[in-house]
């Protein structure tokens, strides 16, 4: 029973690996920055693209198709240029204030936009708490090859994007600031917009925040904090899917709660290892 199980996860698992490994690095510039729900707020709007999308007739009929994609993306992007034209030093407003509204707005908009979509109300209940089970090996490849595409990417430029840790530093060596900042929240937006339409939007939440804040507990290095992160993720992917199938729950939600008890446990372990060092 347990091999045919695990048979069974083979390829949702691989995609939860997959995801997890970009979203756990993109976690941690989030939390440096301060902007915990930029997640959420760029994942609805990537929602609200796609529901925009099927009210198109010729779209309509594939809501998974490579156009509902793209137009989906293009709301991401006119997110990431909002969240980076907003980021100021000196700015009275928060940028979490900003990101807030716009989480609100897009959900406020997702609902009107989707009760003019004749039949379209399994796809958005999909977006929003994902379908990950159903992932094929085709899908899995594809998001490989785009999030290689992104982390490279950030791997060559790593010295723009030390603007998380030090903007003020980095802007007075001559580095733009702006455009920078709208290079990394159009490239989140490019990992978020895929994620989305494979896992939804709670889970996509939690794979960015919780390793990230897993691997603080434990490390203030960049290097041990992924590490831990990456483990974490790939342990809660596994045992969430596992206890969804085998006990006839859903997937998506069950490896977001998951996700909540093993954090609490990890918690819970850095106190008794402060306690037992003390």
């Amino acid at each position: 029973m347990t091999l045919t199980v695990i048979h069974f996860l083979l390829v949702p698992i691989l995609a939860s690996l997959v995801i997890a490994s970009i979203h756990t690095y993109l976690g941690l510039h989030v939390v440096e920055r301060g902007v915990i729900f930029v997640d959420l707020a760029l994942a609805q709007i990537a929602v609200l693209g796609s529901s925009v999308a099927l009210l198109v007739p010729a779209f309509a009929h594939d809501p998974h198709g490579s156009a509902v994609y793209w137009v989906s993306l293009a709301f991401t992007f006119g997110g990431a240029a909002i969240f980076s034209l907003i980021k100021g030093h000196t700015a009275k407003i928060p940028q979490e204030a900003i990101i807030g509204i716009c989480y609100a707005v897009a959900s406020a908009a997702v609902i009107v936009v989707m009760s003019q979509a004749e039949g379209q109300s399994e796809h958005l209940k999909e977006m929003l708490i994902g379908n990950i089970i159903a992932v094929s090996w085709k899908e899995v490849w594809q998001t490989a090859a785009i999030y290689s595409g992104i982390a490279a990417f950030h791997l060559a430029f790593k010295h723009r994007f030390e603007i998380t840790m030090d903007p003020k530093g980095a802007a007075a060596r001559g580095v733009h600031v702006r455009l920078w900042d709208f290079l990394f929240y159009a490239s989140f937006g490019v990992v978020v917009t895929r994620s989305v339409a494979i896992a939804g939007v709670l889970l996509v939440f939690c794979y960015l925040i919780v390793p990230s804040v897993g691997g603080m507990l434990f490390s203030r290095r960049i290097g041990p904090r992924l590490a831990i992160g990456w483990v974490m993720a790939g342990a809660v992917s596994f045992l969430g899917m596992y206890f969804s199938v085998l006990l006839d729950l859903p997937t998506g939600a069950t490896i977001v709660c998951t996700f909540g008890l093993v954090l609490i446990l990890m918690a819970l372990a850095r106190v008794a290892i402060r306690t037992g060092r003390a």
